[in-house]
């Protein structure tokens, strides 16, 4: 079975390659203002920056969530400015771009639409540098290597939760998920200072220090609340629905909470 390490790296390089595509598209859809020769028009016509552009931009956007979170900032300033007094050519973003915007003044054109390939080609340079980030012996392994067992305990959730063992399979999301949270504190440099820390320890952090919204944050007091549901004697039992849940939501944290 392929490792996650092996599909992440695979996931990447189709991620850089669609970035290359994406620039030929707009050198397409620009042809006319560039004035490209006819040879390399041939090669590009068929392709489209408008078209494919925002589901690259979404991908692009988590992973450097995850690998490089201190240049997320700057890939989203890019996109689109929250806050410009004007358009300029260092203000102009490829959403500008996206919805036809170019700037004329008394007939002449101030901010062309060509300024968008410099803002792509910034935001497509940052996705090139993620493959040596991963290679990198800088980049921590160990949160690849930790997503191959924690599939793997989830699927041994899965099957005890199908034969009955509702409680034992609950524990083990609850294991999971604690050891989730842990690493992402690690990563995102969040102070821990309870000794034995829970699920909603946790949770209370990242919340407290915007590393995770209020929908997640819910969900994961949700979570915690079904676990606790396992590990302790009360009156009531987990039900497979129950356990179903909490399976399901421990798959949903450890694949989208970084």
């Amino acid at each position: 079975m392929e490792s996650n390490i092996t599909k992440y790296q695979k996931d990447l390089e189709s991620l850089i390659d669609h970035g290359q595509l994406l620039l030929y598209g707009l050198y397409n859809e620009l042809s006319d203002e560039l004035k490209i020769d006819k040879q390399l028009k041939d090669k590009i016509k068929k392709l489209s920056f408008r078209q494919d552009y925002n589901s690259w931009y979404n991908e692009a956007l988590a992973v450097i969530k995850q690998l490089l979170p201190d240049r997320l900032n700057d890939f989203i300033s890019y996109y689109k400015l929250e806050k410009r007094k004007e358009i300029t050519v260092g203000t102009y973003t490829i959403s500008d771009y996206l919805i036809g915007i170019e700037l004329t003044r008394a007939g002449q054109t101030i901010v062309s639409k060509t300024t968008v390939i410099s803002k792509f080609t910034q935001q497509k340079s940052i996705v090139d540098s993620l493959a040596n980030r991963f290679k990198s012996s800088l980049f921590d392994i160990k949160q690849l290597v930790q997503a191959d067992m924690f599939d793997s305990e989830v699927d041994a959730a899965k099957e005890l939760n199908k034969k009955g063992f509702q409680r034992a399979a609950g524990a083990i999301c609850g294991v999971v998920i604690e050891k989730h949270l842990h690493g992402v504190c690690e990563t995102r440099g969040v102070a821990i200072t309870k000794k034995n820390p829970a699920i909603n320890d946790y949770n209370e952090l990242l919340k407290n220090n915007d590393v995770i919204d209020i929908p997640t944050w819910r969900l994961i007091q949700r979570l915690a609340d079904l676990r606790n549901l396992c590990d302790h004697k009360k009156t009531e039992e987990p039900t497979k629905d129950n356990i179903t849940d909490l399976i399901d939501g421990t798959d949903k944290i450890i694949k989208t909470v970084f």
